[in-house]
């Protein structure tokens, strides 16, 4: 559905401009990775028949991290976190763990940033007003708002303001924010950077949860600008037209992060996919209510769904059948909310996850192509995930001038961040 930009009450629409994404040079096979966990002493039987079922399942083929040492190849003569030579994991304490995070996550705070300045036309570094950072896998002070002040020559005037230890959801409150800068002074322009390096926590383990996550977790960062100034001609961006959150009623203990003595540890549980299943459609409810439209088309899905689930058709009558007693069936159409919105840009925290939301939203398979690519080639960044994910929507020849967008993301509590936004081509 093709509409026209969305203004605030203030008057102007917010844009996101020149989204820009980084990875570390490292890559990591998944087939190899599987192999090197699954080879670790002291797993149990059921630990690695789980470590061979996760990395197989998880929808990805590589990803990235900043550990150098973290290949078969690797010559580094006192290894932290890989032993090339006996291929065991070793196990280094937090401190080493967050030395080498803020080394490398300012390097990909830094680099991303800069791209974004560089790709938003019209604009250079005097004209940033704020700095919005994001990441859950380290600390420093002075932190990563800092060091993008000084490294990119922003003004020391520029005001920052740091999103730490949010989880995979926390882009989606820092692009809000970002929007709630620019609805107050129409005249600033903020730059939003997420840079995340969740390879750093990955261990061997027999516990479930660490399996999981060490099949999914990379590194990666991603940044935007985000003002009141229209997009320039030929120039791709996002109008921010409204953002909700909403913590569902269970899933507080089934994804967490918690800072360990040998680095973070992440619970991740298997119960997840069923929590999303279960209550994404109320948690879009209060977005979609800003929306007649959209409003409508939520609970015609729901009622389509209803029907399917009882055998009888969405207005209450049962379905015609045939004359040997077998139901007819029609093809499937469209589902409402897969009309309504053309582009979903859904935080891709594993395969399960975008199978639970495509087939719960009744959702094409060409609407989840941007979030399943994004897991397949660089598996689960965190909170950066999602800007990826809405770049691949943006850079797409297919994506057209006003058609609408549903960024949808997921964190502890369980946390379901999502925002509307609209497609705007200069």
């Amino acid at each position: 559905m093709r509409l026209p930009p969305r203004v605030s009450h203030w008057g102007m629409a917010v844009t996101l401009r020149a989204l820009q994404t980084v990875v570390p040079p490292t890559v990591l096979v998944q087939e190899q990775v599987r192999d090197i966990f699954a080879a670790q002493p002291g797993l149990s039987r059921l630990a690695q028949r789980l470590v061979t079922a996760s990395f197989n399942l998880s929808g990805i083929d590589t990803r990235h991290t900043v550990i150098e040492e973290l290949t078969l190849d690797s010559e580094v003569t006192e290894p932290q976190f890989f032993d090339a030579t006996t291929q065991r994991l070793l196990v280094p304490g937090t401190r080493v763990r967050n030395e080498l995070y803020i080394e490398q996550a300012t390097k990909l705070f830094v680099e991303a940033g800069r791209r974004a300045v560089a790709a938003c036309p019209g604009l250079d570094a005097a004209d940033i007003t704020h700095v919005v950072t994001v990441s859950c896998t380290g600390f420093y002070a002075p932190g990563p708002d800092y060091m993008l002040v000084r490294e990119l020559g922003l003004a020391a005037s520029t005001q920052r303001y740091h999103l730490g230890f949010m989880g995979c959801y926390a882009a989606m409150p820092a692009l809000r924010t970002a929007k709630q800068f620019v609805e107050a002074d129409p005249n600033a322009v903020v730059l939003v950077v997420s840079a995340e390096l969740c390879s750093l926590h990955l261990r061997t383990s027999s516990d479930p949860d660490t399996i999981v996550a060490s099949s999914l977790f990379s590194d990666g960062a991603a940044a935007g600008i985000v003002s009141a100034r229209p997009p320039e001609p030929g120039e791709n961006a996002l109008v921010l037209d409204h953002f909700e959150t909403v913590i569902t009623p269970v899933g507080e203990g089934d994804m967490a992060w918690k800072i360990g003595d040998e680095g973070f540890e992440m619970v991740l549980s298997s119960y997840v996919p069923h929590i999303i299943d279960e209550h994404i459609e109320s948690a879009l409810a209060p977005l979609f209510g800003r929306d007649e439209s959209l409003t409508l088309a939520l609970a015609a899905g729901v009622l389509a769904e209803a029907g399917a689930a009882t055998g009888a058709d969405v207005d209450g009558s049962e379905p015609a059948t045939a004359a040997a007693g077998q139901v007819l069936t029609a093809p499937a159409p469209a589902s409402p909310l897969s009309t309504a919105i053309a582009h979903w840009a859904i935080h891709p925290g594993g395969r399960s996850i975008l199978d639970k939301t495509e087939a719960k939203l009744g959702l094409t398979e060409a609407q989840l192509v941007p979030s399943r690519e994004t897991l397949r080639t660089n598996g689960n960044m965190s909170s950066a995930t999602i800007l990826f994910v809405m770049k691949a929507i943006l850079d797409a020849e297919a994506t057209g001038d006003g058609e609408r967008v549903c960024a949808m993301a997921f964190g502890p509590g369980l946390t379901v961040e999502s925002g509307l936004m609209t497609v705007t081509r200069g």
